[in-house]
């Protein structure tokens, strides 16, 4: 399996570090044509205002868009990331990102980064509590008819899945705990 991991900025590194500790190829995603033949494509935690410029300036977005609408590519968008896949932010409706993922989401809910906090939660299909680290989190206000909530922190979504898109308001490339990143795969895979 080949997986990419968009590489404008952010948490490059970690989660090519974790899927590389899963056996998996991993290509770090600049332009359009790092895209083929991957199965799955990472959108890490960074500056979600940045990744969404540099998405639209090197023309990823559209060809990223294109393969999420034929169902050729699985994504997977963490914290900033999950900021770039929603299809609705009120307070930003004019922040380039590729709105695909039918969920509402404010960006950096919780707070600054001083209010970053760790906390374990319960994610669906996982047989024990993961550790989650919210960093600047942004915060999932609503989710449309076809999106599945995997996990909440309290009675707010923070794992949430939609056909081949998934997205995390937390980091799990942090954790050490490669089980968020295995269900990726194994989405990618399908």
């Amino acid at each position: 399996m080949r997986v990419g991991v968009l590489a404008l900025q952010g948490d490059v590194r970690e989660h090519k570090r974790m899927l590389e500790d899963l056996r998996v190829e991993v290509r770090e995603v600049r332009l359009p044509q790092d895209l083929e033949g991957l199965q799955g494509l990472v959108v890490p935690g960074g500056e979600s205002t940045t990744i969404g410029m540099l998405a639209r300036e090197y023309g990823l977005e559209e060809e990223v868009r294109q393969r999420v609408e034929r169902g050729d590519l699985a994504v997977w968008g963490t914290c900033a990331g999950a900021i770039w896949l929603a299809k609705e932010l009120p307070r930003y409706p004019t922040q380039p990102r590729l709105g695909v993922l039918d969920v509402v989401l404010e960006r950096n809910a919780y707070g600054r980064q001083v209010d970053s906090f760790e906390e374990d939660v319960e994610v669906r299909g996982l047989d024990r509590p993961f550790h989650a680290f919210f960093i600047r989190a942004p915060r999932i206000l609503q989710v449309g008819p076809g999106v599945e909530v995997l996990a909440q922190w309290g009675d707010e979504p923070v794992l949430v899945r939609s056909g081949r898109l998934m997205a995390s308001t937390f980091h799990p490339e942090l954790s050490g705990d490669p089980r968020i990143h295995r269900m990726f795969l194994e989405l990618a895979s399908g």
